[in-house]
């Protein structure tokens, strides 16, 4: 039953397949075969999303065995992952590292960021290399979003996952986060929809934020120019309707009927 309860849902697969989260590299390490559902005629390994799935929720149980949520610390150096590590630590009382992790941190008390946390999860294996380094040497297990060619070098858990597309490595969290939410019972139950939409822990561009807005500042300025010209028309138009007061005037003015000189006076 309690395996069952577990189960991989239909709505789940279909996400995880929309965000190509099973779609991994080409390249393959020695500890991560055994998450490799095929490959494909074009060299691309498919991971299999059931162990996807199943780490997932060994995870989620881990995380949310400790007793202070503060005292886990998603990580994330890569751009993609950095709206994904904040949302998480938001949605589930954790600690967020997003962007440069700085040397130290976990080894260096002197330094002003150090922690001292019961668990971190990172991004990428490869980038977040020095968040992984110093947690082994303080004896801190880590989890770690691992695609196919991801060294595995202290990790304790590896999720299977394509950690290099944005929609992937969101979904990943927010799965994540549901889960962890579900175990502690801030969700009551399975059937329970989350309000909270994979799509806020997607990574969005700046610059696409930014071309509405300016859309819209551009248009209102379109406007605006169409009404300045729109006024100065119809004012140019009025100077021309309105009457001359100096035809009258020259019509009755004939210079070339002006008077020649009279002659000199002997």
């Amino acid at each position: 039953m309690a395996d069952k309860l577990f189960d991989l849902t239909p709505e789940d697969v279909q996400l995880l397949l929309a965000a190509e989260a099973h779609l991994g590299s080409k390249n393959v390490q020695v500890h991560n075969e055994p998450y490799v559902f095929k490959t494909r005629p074009d060299g691309v390994n498919v991971i299999n999303v059931g162990k996807t799935w199943e780490k997932i929720v060994l995870a989620a149980r881990i995380i949310a065995a400790v007793p202070k949520a503060a005292d886990v610390v998603a990580i994330s150096s890569r751009v993609y992952g950095q709206r994904a590590v904040l949302k998480f630590a938001n949605h589930t009382g954790a600690t967020a590292i997003a962007g440069r992790f700085t040397p130290g941190s976990f080894t260096n008390y002197i330094t002003r960021s150090f922690k001292e946390p019961r668990l971190i999860i990172v991004t990428d294996p490869r980038t977040d290399a020095q968040a992984i380094k110093e947690a082994s040497y303080v004896n801190i297990p880590v989890i770690a979003l691992c695609d196919t060619d991801s060294p595995t070098e202290y990790v304790d858990v590896a999720i299977p996952c394509n950690n290099r597309g944005r929609h992937s490595v969101g979904l990943i969290w927010w799965l994540l986060a549901r889960e962890v939410l579900r175990l502690k019972g801030v969700l009551p139950d399975r059937q329970t929809q989350w309000s909270v939409m994979p799509d806020l822990y997607f990574y969005r561009d700046p610059e696409e934020a930014e071309a509405p807005a300016q859309a819209e500042e551009a248009e209102a300025t379109v406007e605006e120019v169409a009404q300045a010209e729109g006024t100065i028309v119809a004012a140019g138009d009025e100077w021309a309707a309105a009457p001359d007061a100096n035809a009258d005037w020259a019509a009755t003015d004939d210079w070339a009927a002006e008077a020649a000189p009279s002659a000199p006076v002997a």
